[in-house]
């Protein structure tokens, strides 16, 4: 089995700028520090965000960053998640159907895709995909790496733009897929793809311009990722504290310096 292999089958241990805790922990006691489940993509907004917390009340979270649809099945297998930031609203609904959270959740963000290439790539990065398109013509494009549309919907939104361009088809065969978009961004950069399509908020970041470009893509190319979040059933009070905090004036601040878009006020 070839490396181009081993990385497409996602089983490939790097995750980008990522310390994953394990849903095999001791489940927290309600006053504990609460373990939060979060979307890979929101690493280095929701940490920012949690030190202000942290700061204003005292009291500290823990995280688990990783896939949103990897997580509602660890949630509904029982484990001590106390809150659930995914990276699309239909993760959280799917949680709210089976029962195992005491309301409907809220959104806090919304996802913007960026167009990324080591600084060593050939590829030239446009709105419109043209230095992609050219990069495939030569023959020059091995490897692209996106996230894994199964179960990530940064890869599920960046197959829709393949698809708006007519590329979709022809790229199949040489796409990587990251298990979640952090580690199809830590691809991208490292020089294991020639690009990839991967999230703003990880692209913005100086470890990642340190060693990569970027563009933002038009939002009019794929669905809107409206980020959401719910409490599950095991949430203590610092976890309901937690998840209003993100509702705050502070944290839509951080979050829009991170590239996102903010949901209207309900």
């Amino acid at each position: 089995m070839n490396m181009s292999q081993l990385l497409k089958r996602g089983l490939v241990a790097v995750v980008l700028f990522a310390t994953v805790i394990s849903a095999s922990l001791v489940p927290a006691r309600a006053d504990d520090i609460p373990v939060v489940a979060a979307a890979s993509n929101i690493k280095f907004a929701i940490e920012d965000i949690a030190k202000a917390f942290t700061a204003e009340t005292g009291k500290q979270i823990r995280f688990s960053f990783g896939s949103s649809g990897n997580f509602v099945a660890q949630i509904k297998n029982g484990a001590p998640f106390q809150l659930f930031l995914s990276a699309d609203e239909h993760y959280v609904d799917a949680l709210v159907k089976s029962g195992m959270t005491p309301n409907a959740g809220v959104d806090y963000a919304v996802g913007k895709l960026a167009l990324v290439a080591n600084n060593g790539s050939p590829l030239s990065l446009d709105p419109e995909l043209k230095g992609l398109k050219a990069l495939m013509a030569q023959g020059k494009l091995s490897r692209f790496a996106i996230a894994n549309p199964a179960h990530a919907p940064y890869g599920e939104r960046a197959i829709q733009v393949l698809k708006k361009f007519d590329l979709y088809q022809q790229i199949e065969p040489n796409l990587i897929y990251g298990e979640n978009v952090s580690q199809a961004g830590q691809f991208a950069i490292s020089g294991s793809t020639q690009g990839g399509i991967v999230a703003l908020s990880l692209a913005v970041v100086p470890q990642f311009k340190a060693r990569a470009r970027y563009i933002e893509l038009p939002t009019d190319l794929y669905a809107p990722i409206v980020q959401k979040m719910v409490l599950t059933n095991k949430a203590g009070e610092t976890a309901k504290a937690f998840y209003q905090f993100i509702l705050s004036p502070q944290a839509r601040t951080i979050f829009k310096h991170y590239g996102f878009g903010l949901p209207e006020k309900k």
